[in-house]
């Protein structure tokens, strides 16, 4: 099994406002990159989002724990996404921070 991808984005909106636009945002998240992933579960847990997603053939899962200034996503995936992991890092930290971007 292979290191869990870890990746922190910061924000200034507070938890609530953060969880509100992390819920719409995955909501949207299948019209986006339904191409290249779906989200095929997603639930909350006090202030964590627990997840499952399939990108190219392969499932994985995480949790996204939201934080005053930051999110922490820690995700597990199967081997041949693991393989692509430092490439995905930048498009998950640029995706995210567009998600939290003020409006």
């Amino acid at each position: 099994m292979t290191a869990p991808l870890v990746v922190t984005i910061p924000h200034r909106l507070g938890k609530q406002e953060a969880m509100r636009r992390l819920d719409h945002g995955l909501g949207q998240a299948n019209a986006r990159f339904g191409s290249l992933m779906s989200v095929e579960q997603a639930s909350w847990t006090g202030d964590s989002l627990a997840f499952s997603i399939r990108a190219l053939g392969q499932s994985a899962s995480g949790v996204i724990d939201v934080r005053e200034d930051h999110l922490r996503l820690e995700v597990s995936l199967p081997w041949l996404l693991a393989k692509l992991s430092e490439r995905l890092i930048p498009v998950i930290r640029k995706e995210g921070r567009l998600l939290l971007e003020k409006k």
